[in-house]
């Protein structure tokens, strides 16, 4: 994939965000949809030469009983590595792609919920080269004060992933994760999610730490370090991978 693909990618990924809040609104009360845009890019010329980019839509849509979220994300790199007649060629080095879709009941209970989850994961280069969740359980409130909350879920699954060394891997899970939001001031606000999930061939892991501030109204800057982890990996691969992003983020 060239760059000119990645880039066709963000362009379709940002109009489809563009139009969710207005297809909404034809059949939706104002405000039921809350969707973010984030996309970081880098490119570097001279001795060394590449490009990165990282992009994610999020669209959380409140109904009266229902609480929906659906995430897109992608991660893409590529650098220039001298060949061994001397000649400069591009090559890529990382190439990632993620779909989520959450369904969430809200019960009696303030901040309790029962929920049904499905994820794809797409990573060229990762230990699995596809995998895929699906998950139900309960989720609930643990600590809510003016400025920071405690969100929690746990349940079963079920996983089916591809290794990069071949084969098939599947089975059923147990599924917790967890997320703190923190808001330290009236223009910055701390995020730390994390979620695990233990199968009996397998335990793949998540978690996240993102500092945002405000620019104004709708736009935002995000600092985050994230990192993935799978127990079961191929001799030639490592259990985690990290990424550092700095990505704008525009929200609405």
């Amino acid at each position: 994939m060239q760059i000119k693909s990645i880039s066709l990618f963000v362009s379709a990924a940002l109009a489809l965000t563009f139009s969710l809040p207005a297809c909404a609104t034809d059949s939706l009360p104002a405000r039921s949809w809350n969707t973010s845009a984030e996309l970081g890019a880098i490119s570097t010329t001279g001795n060394t030469q590449g490009a990165s980019f990282t992009g994610k839509i999020d669209a959380k849509q409140e109904l009266e009983v229902w609480s929906n979220e659906y995430i897109l994300s992608g991660y893409y790199k590529e650098d220039e590595e001298a060949q061994a007649d001397g000649a400069q060629q591009r090559v890529v080095s990382a190439e990632r792609f993620s779909l989520s879709a959450k369904a969430a009941y809200k019960l009696l209970q303030p901040g309790s919920r029962l929920f049904v989850l499905g994820s794809h994961v797409d990573d060229k280069f990762g230990a699995y080269t596809r995998y895929s969740t699906i998950g139900i359980g309960q989720g609930s409130q643990w600590y809510k004060s003016d400025d920071k909350t405690v969100d929690v879920e746990v349940g079963p699954g079920y996983f089916s992933g591809t290794r990069a060394s071949g084969g098939e891997d599947n089975g059923l899970t147990v599924r917790g994760a967890a997320a703190l939001k923190w808001k330290l001031s009236d223009t910055a606000a701390l995020s730390q999610t994390m979620s695990v999930e233990r199968g009996a061939v397998n335990t793949h892991s998540m978690a996240e730490t993102s500092l945002s501030t405000k620019i104004n109204s709708t736009m935002q800057m995000k600092a985050a370090f994230s990192a993935r982890s799978d127990t079961n990996v191929p001799e030639d691969k490592k259990n985690t991978d990290t990424q550092t992003s700095v990505t704008l983020v525009y929200s609405f």
